[in-house]
């Protein structure tokens, strides 16, 4: 761990900066730093020189791209000039996953990167050597000292460097040689912000030795390469980055803490000299007024009536085939007749029960497929005529359809009980058993009509539909969905129906029978308004074109203008954009019939490039310039405006060059310098005859906007919808805003419909768009539009890397701020290469163009991105699957080091306050001083007691009980099937004893004092074979044996613990002996070096002549060895003192007594497991039932039968016992039940443990039990580590555990703030158990070492008889602290001694109290503090941080965290299939941010069961720090967060 006191000072920093940077200071000043760095560009295509920023750019050309003006892509590329090649981390992936290029295929030197490089530890190390630390033990050694002294450490920089600035070359290839290397390049590149000239990373692959791993290597030299000043604005971020990983110096923070958590986050000032609105304030606009037509019919009705009556054979609508053939022309006579038939029908032949099935007023769906206009408005005019309200949607396809099931809830809040549709689609809907089609998700129950001739009757002579005037009643409903996905209806009247139709033939100039081309869906928007409404009014010719056709051929539109000779054609931009990729095999075709070309979407920023492009190529076609009519429209207020055709006499169309950082700040500047951010937009004409427009605040109260100023336009008129169907609220917000002037006063009494679009009004009247609503991202106070993020992404070269340009832009919420995201489908044939390289450079494109970071940028496989029914992509389905972690990516990138600035600010140590103030303030303000103690024990003595207290030894009693009671029963071993596998009685296992211990002496030859190491299974040897030992005056060391199927792991650690307890004798079972000698053994140790090894299966059987006395009872009983979660084999001194005393608080705590049977499901080989296992039999003389805990992977309820078979009232557990119950029985209680399992019989069963209660598990495990009988008070905790195994525990008297609720957030700053349950952040903690008799426990501030006060977070430090004596010896850190067994306070009471637990904790004073009548003090064990981390100055617990990322998602079934040079690394075991991946790296993200305001710098995703555990169940995180530094941990994926 990158301890805080290794860190370098202020003052130490300059100096050593200084003195590095003296042999350079000279050549460096007065050069631009960016000079002196190459600037390559980043194009395929074409090098733009230097200059072309600001040549004018062409108007357009005819690239095959999509959506792009030449303009945007030159402002890419001079964006990306602006960057020097950087190399990107690339994440690694398992072969499966993908297949792998090899190591000297990495990425190229020259990939430009736009973020941090965190280098890739990458599985390629293993292609370089099996395994590159063993062959160099002193790499290893200097990779630790470089990772954990942080990189200013002075080992990185003693080495001294050439002034060149190059490093030695190595010229023998040792570890030492490349150790040099990389110190040597550390030190040349820890020159805070100035630029050396550094080799090119490649050169230093030759130098390094062969077995060295080059992945791990890579990624030191990226990690220290970048103290490169560059001219750029996401690099200067990335130095940022760096310099706060690296330097000392931290921002200061107001003198104390405060804790007012909503002042933590750092709140984004706006910027003083951000650009402010100085324009007057703008006018609201009229539209010309509408035309008085003498001719005008009432309603749309009555022109229908009127053509099918008068023109009968006059043409309406031609529907085309998917090959462009016309299959079908309606004529206005068949409109008239089949929709009188159809409605007839709906009112008349439908009906349940004898009630009509409908009635006027009511909704019905429509649901008709793309390719058939004819049917659609043969429906839609049916349901008018009979007074129903058509509601159109699209044809769901499949039950997921993205959108469906708001879809459905639509139609179900519209009450719709009927769809519409055509025989074909019908047949084609998903059906189910029944024959009937399907209810779709979340859809109210429909009955389907198909409308095709055979089912329609024909009316009787005498019926005729009601033709009435236009009135105020709903006449249609169109669906939109809005930013977060809901669909909502928009109702239309008939009135508004009539005066659209008006306002838009006045506008276009519609003539009687012209003939019209529309591309658009007929079913909504333009498409509806011009080519099923408009075009009946005016008895006018639709060509319709579905979109079917258009994917096969998309001249087809062209071709059909042409063949038509129409004078009008209602397009998209995309329609454009795709004739032009096709246009080159079509000579013969010509565009001069056109009077108007109308833009649909002329509001979208990409419109203007595929306008002028189509332009340029077609105007040799006869497309005159000025017939192209963009038009902006919403849903609520329909079309907004139309640029006029040119036979109107309005004013030429204008453009608008404005500055992208003005618009951020929703300010109107039209650029001229600065050529690369701005956003050229085209006017979308004049504002609706009839109609009134303004601009209005976006949020807020609905001011007028100033004229240079960007808003929300509004619309009043005449022909808007009138409000979302069944939404009053939202009806109110959006279709009756009043604007109002500065001074509050309301601009007009009619109420204003918003339309959701983002403009202003600029010169002549014309309308300009930038944005809409649902596409408007606010990071940081400053807007962005997705539509101009979609467009700079996909200039990015390769351009062709984008699948068909599907790219989706939206933002997440995530830490109280809106943060971008980028998803791409990537064409099927991309690489891993160039994916990378594209991400990299759209993240710089994005950085340059529109100043803001992106959060996260991810690839999907093409065609996997959610539809919308036209093929573009579903937005809010997309944002919601990334979310859910749905959305399954192949590629991620995570930039959240550059983009959230508003993280709290670190904090910073305060001078710490002396021990003997903090007594004084805890006495002033009337806090105890929190100390607290078991029963005394001297009062405690009871009659068993008085015959056992003579003996101060073990061997002792057990000799006493084999006199006095022989043949009482002590322990009882079960196999795995449940049944007896062994027992042992006081007599016999004195026996068995004595035999052990003349074998040591007569076979071993072994002297007292020698040390012997039991390697046994779970089981009644090991118990006799310890007491053997004590009998010949032997101290016994308990080893876990190795295991058979995987020696390679656990026998280096039996072999370990054997040399460091310097065991000079082994004793074992033949079984185990012959594995320890095998020669599977002997490929993972070095067997010729074990001591003697005895087994003990056939001892003979011999009197001892006298067992062994120790001299006094201080002496060294047993040793007890155990690795820490830190991963350090420690091993304590257990003296005979100890030992009985440990013995006597465990009796007295659960009144053992020789009638009690106790179960225990422990492991035997230290800690509480041993002791209760091996010692507290002997001791109390109660029964004691073993379970081994490895039998119950075969059989998971073999603990809790037996607890139920022998009636248990004390049993013992681990986590992990308790875990493979919940996990492998929580389904299974009913069956036990039928096996008469029955748990009442348990009145406490106590979870052995050295961590925080894992209160969640013990919970879980509570509530499953309770169906058999478990009482919910049963189960508790207990704490002991190892300078004292047994602190707390629970025990059969006293209160219940309680459980407090801790501000997590307050515990970070090591305080202890309690909340209510259910609070936010609250952390539940419970209490570990009840402190044992004899036991002392005080809390000490860690540094000051002084005493703290009542519910105050210190370490605990514990005084009791049975504390340890010391450590025997502690492998892999010889420093370590004989203080931890004796220490004093240094204030307050200064004589006790007292040991130091290595936990935090705190103590409270309860409202409880305990068996002694005195209020109850409960210990709360918070964590290690060895396994804290210390990041941005706060203290983590990795449990804390853990906790959240399993909550994540549901396939993260295990994870954990450490830290790196100085980043959060998260490890998360997946549990489902490897396309999940990817999709975990934003969630584990956004969770550590959100909860704990960390920035997670590496996710690594692994399969279950890589995350050790040890056999108390706790995570071993530095195993897996290390299994990860040395690339062993097989990981799925590794994602190396920017």
């Amino acid at each position: 761990y990158p301890s805080t006191d290794r860190d370098i000072t202020q003052k130490g920093y300059e100096k050593k900066r200084g003195k590095l940077l003296a042999p350079y200071i000279p050549q460096i000043q007065g050069v631009d730093p960016s000079l002196q760095i190459e600037h390559r560009i980043q194009t395929s295509s074409q090098v733009a020189p230097p200059g072309s920023k600001q040549n004018k750019p062409r108007v357009a050309n005819s690239r095959d791209e999509r959506f792009r003006s030449d303009l945007h892509t030159e402002a890419v590329q001079a964006a990306l000039a602006k960057y020097t090649e950087r190399k990107m981390p690339m994440p690694s992936k398992r072969r499966s996953v993908l297949v792998q290029s090899s190591v000297e295929a990495c990425t190229p030197p020259d990939t430009s990167s736009a973020s941090e490089d965190e280098g890739s530890l990458r599985r390629q190390g293993r292609i370089a050597s099996s395994s590159p630390y063993q062959a160099h033990p002193s790499v290893e050694h200097w990779f630790n000292r470089v990772i954990q002294g942080s990189s200013t450490s002075s080992s990185a920089s003693s080495t001294s460097s050439h002034p060149g600035g190059r490093p030695h070359h190595a010229t023998n290839a040792t570890s030492a040689s490349a150790a040099t290397v990389l110190a040597d390049l550390m030190a040349q590149t820890q020159l805070g912000q100035y630029s050396l000239q550094l080799t090119p990373l490649h050169v230093f692959r030759s130098d390094l030795p062969s077995g060295f791993n080059h992945s791990v290597f890579r990624f030191i030299c990226l990690l220290k390469l970048r103290c490169v000043p560059v001219n750029s604005r996401v690099s200067s971020k990335i130095q940022q980055l760096l310099n706060t990983l690296k330097r000392p110096k931290r921002p200061p923070l107001r003198e104390f803490f405060v804790d007012d958590f909503e002042e933590l986050l750092d709140v984004q000032h706006p910027d003083p000299n951000q650009p402010k609105p100085e324009g007057g304030e703008m006018r609201p606009l009229n539209g010309e007024p509408l035309g008085v037509v003498t001719n005008w019919p009432p309603s749309l009705l009555a022109s229908l009536q009127r053509w099918g009556t008068t023109q009968p054979k006059s043409p309406c609508l031609t529907a085309l085939d998917n090959a462009g053939k016309p299959v079908y022309t309606l004529t206005y006579g068949k409109l008239w007749t089949r929709s009188q038939k159809l409605s007839y029908t709906l009112l008349n032949k439908l009906s349940t029960r004898n009630e009509p099935l409908l009635r006027p007023g009511d909704r019905v769906a429509l649901v008709f497929p793309n390719n058939d206009p004819v049917m659609f408005m043969v429906a839609f005019y049916g349901c008018l005529l009979a007074e129903l309200v058509p509601v159109p949607i699209e044809v769901p396809l499949t039950r997921k359809d993205a959108g469906s099931q708001q879809v459905g809830f639509l139609l179900g809040s519209c009450g719709v009980t009927l769809a519409l549709t055509t025989d074909a689609c019908q047949k084609g809907l998903p059906k189910a058993q029944t024959g009937e089609v399907v209810t779709f998700k979340g859809w109210p129950r429909l009955l389907w009509f198909v409308t095709d001739g055979k089912h329609v009757a024909k009316p009787p002579r005498d019926w005729h539909p009601p033709i009435r005037d236009a009135s105020n009643e709903i006449a249609y409903i169109e669906y939109k969905t809005s930013k977060e996905g809901s669909t909502m209806g928009i109702t239309v009247s008939h009135s508004a129906m009539l005066a659209h139709c008006h306002a838009l033939t006045q506008a276009c100039g519609y003539t009687e029978g012209e003939i019209i081309t529309n591309v658009l869906d007929f079913k909504r928007d333009a498409g509806l308004w011009h080519g099923v409404l408009t075009s009946v009014m005016n008895r006018m010719h639709v060509i319709s074109i579905p979109y079917s056709l258009m994917k096969v051929n998309p001249l087809s539109w062209i071709q059909k203008v042409h063949t038509y000779k129409a004078r009008v054609a209602v397009v998209k931009s995309r329609d454009m954009h795709w004739s032009l990729l096709a246009q080159r095999d079509q000579r013969d075709i010509s565009l001069s019939s056109l009077r108007m070309l109308i833009v649909a979407d002329g509001a979208n920023p990409w419109s203007i490039s595929s306008c002028d492009a189509f332009l340029n190529v077609f105007q040799a076609r006869g497309l005159r310039p000025e017939v192209i009519c963009p038009c902006a429209s919403s849903s609520e207020a329909m079309t907004v405006a139309i640029r006029r055709p040119p036979e109107m006499g309005v004013p030429p169309p204008g453009k608008a060059v404005l500055s992208m950082s003005g618009l951020s700040y929703g300010v109107i500047r039209v650029d001229t310098e600065e050529k690369l951010s701005v956003l050229t937009v085209q006017d979308v004409g004049q504002v609706m005859p009839g109609a009134l427009v303004c601009v209005i605040r976006v949020e807020g109260t609905p001011y007028l906007c100033r004229m240079d100023e960007v808003g929300e336009i509004c619309m009043s008129s005449s022909s808007t919808g009138i409000s979302y169907f069944g939404l009053p609220g939202m009806t109110k917000n959006v279709f009756e805003t009043i604007p109002v002037t500065s001074s509050g006063a309301p601009i007009s009494d009619r109420p204003f419909t918003r339309t959701s679009l983002l403009g202003f009004i600029g010169p002549d009247n014309l309308v300009f768009v930038v944005g809409k609503m649902d596409g408007l991202m606010v990071v940081s106070g400053r807007r962005h539009n997705a539509d101009d993020v979609v467009a700079t992404a996909l200039a990015v070269e390769p351009m062709k890397f984008v699948y068909r340009g599907r790219i989706a832009v939206f933002s997440v919420s995530v830490l109280h701020d809106e943060r971008i995201v980028v998803v791409a489908e990537q064409r099927p044939d991309g690489s891993e290469e160039d994916s990378f390289q594209w991400m990299s450079r759209v993240l710089q494109a994005i950085d340059s163009i529109h100043q803001v970071g992106v959060y996260c940028l991810a690839l999907v496989p093409a065609n996997t991105l959610p539809k919308a029914p036209l093929g573009g992509i579903h937005i809010s389905e997309t944002k919601q699957r990334f979310l859910e972690g749905a959305l399954h990516p192949c590629n991620v990138l995570m930039c959240p080091h550059t983009c959230v600035t508003n993280l709290p600010k670190p904090r910073q140590k305060q001078p710490e306050v002396g021990p003997a103030s903090m007594i004084v303030g805890n006495l002033v303000a009337g806090k105890r001083i929190a100390q607290a103690c078991g029963r005394d024990v001297s009062q405690l003595e009871d009659n068993d007691q008085v015959k056992i207290n003579p003996f101060l030894y073990m061997q002792d009693v057990l000799q006493w009980r084999a006199q006095a009671t022989p043949d009482h029963p002590l322990f009882l071993l079960l196999n795995a099937k449940g049944t007896v596998a062994n027992t042992a009685s006081c007599v016999q296992l004195h026996k068995r004893a004595e035999r052990v211990a003349i074998a040591l002496m007569e076979r071993g030859r072994l002297n007292a004092g020698d040390h012997v190491a039991l390697v046994y299974p779970p089981g009644i040897d090991l118990i006799a074979t310890f007491y053997g030992c004590l009998y010949a005056g032997c101290v016994p060391v308990t080893v876990r044996p190795p295991h058979p199927q995987n020696l390679t792991t656990t026998l280096p650690t039996v072999k370990m613990i054997v040399e460091v307890s310097k065991s000079v004798c082994i004793l074992t079972t033949q079984a185990i002996m012959k594995l320890l000698k095998s020669k599977e053994a002997a490929a993972a140790v070095d067997i010729k070096t074990w001591p003697l090894i005895l087994d003990t299966d056939d001892l003979p059987r011999k009197r001892i002549p006298q067992i062994y006395k120790p001299p006094t009872p201080e002496m060294l009983a047993y040793l007890d060895f155990s690795v820490s979660t830190t991963g350090i084999l420690a091993g304590v001194k257990m003296s005979h003192a100890a030992t009985s005393a440990l013995c006597r608080s465990i009796k007295l705590q659960c009144e053992l007594y020789p009638s009690r049977q106790i179960a225990i499901c422990l492991d035997p080989y230290c800690g509480l497991g041993f002791a209760l296992w091996c010692l507290c039999s002997v001791y109390s003389g109660h029964q004691s039932i073993l379970v081994p805990p490895l039998e119950l992977e075969t059989n998971p309820s073999l603990w809790l039968s037996a607890v139920s078979q022998y009636k248990v009232r004390v049993t013992f557990c681990s986590y992990s016992v308790m875990e493979m119950c919940t996990k492998g029985l929580g389904s299974q209680t009913e069956a036990l039940r039928l096996r008469n399992v029955n748990l009442s019989c348990v009145r406490t069963c106590m979870v052995v443990a050295e961590e925080r209660p894992r209160i969640t598990l013990t919970q879980s495990f509570s509530k499953i039990f309770k169906d058999l009988g478990l009482s919910s008070r049963a189960v508790s905790t207990t704490f002991g580590c190892r300078v004292n195994v047994a602190i707390c525990l629970q025990g059969t008297h006293g209160p219940d555990p309680t459980t407090v609720y801790l501000d997590m957030r307050a515990l970070r700053h090591d305080r202890v703030r309690l909340v209510e349950r259910g609070s936010p952040h609250s952390l539940p903690l419970m209490e570990s158990g009840k402190i044992l008799p004899g036991v002392k426990v005080i809390i000490a501030n860690t540094e000051t070492k002084g005493p703290l006060g009542d519910s105050h977070l210190g370490e605990i430090w514990v005084s009791s008889p049975h504390n340890a004596t010391g450590y025997y010896t502690v492998y892999g850190e010889e420093a370590l602290h004989a203080d931890h067994f004796s220490t004093r306070l240094s204030f307050g009471d200064t004589q006790t001694v007292w040991a130091r637990t290595g936990y935090l904790g705190f103590l409270r004073r309860t409202e409880l109290t305990d068996a002694s009548g005195e209020r109850h003090d409960a210990l709360y064990v918070v964590g290690s503090l060895d396994e804290t981390l210390e990041l941005r100055g706060m203290r983590y617990h990795p449990i804390d941080i853990e906790t959240s990322v399993i909550r994540s998602h549901k396939s993260i079934a295990e994870c954990a965290v450490f830290t790196w040079t100085n980043l959060l690394v998260v490890v998360v075991e997946l549990e489902g299939s490897e396309q999940e991946a990817l999709d975990l790296v934003a969630l584990v993200t956004n969770v550590v941010l959100e909860e704990h305001y960390l920035i997670v710098g590496v996710v690594v995703v692994v399969d279950p069961g890589v995350i050790p555990i040890n056999s108390r169940g706790e995570k071993q995180r530095m195993h897996l720090r290390d299994g990860f530094l040395a690339d062993q941990l097989d990981p799925i994926y590794v994602a190396y967060n920017m």
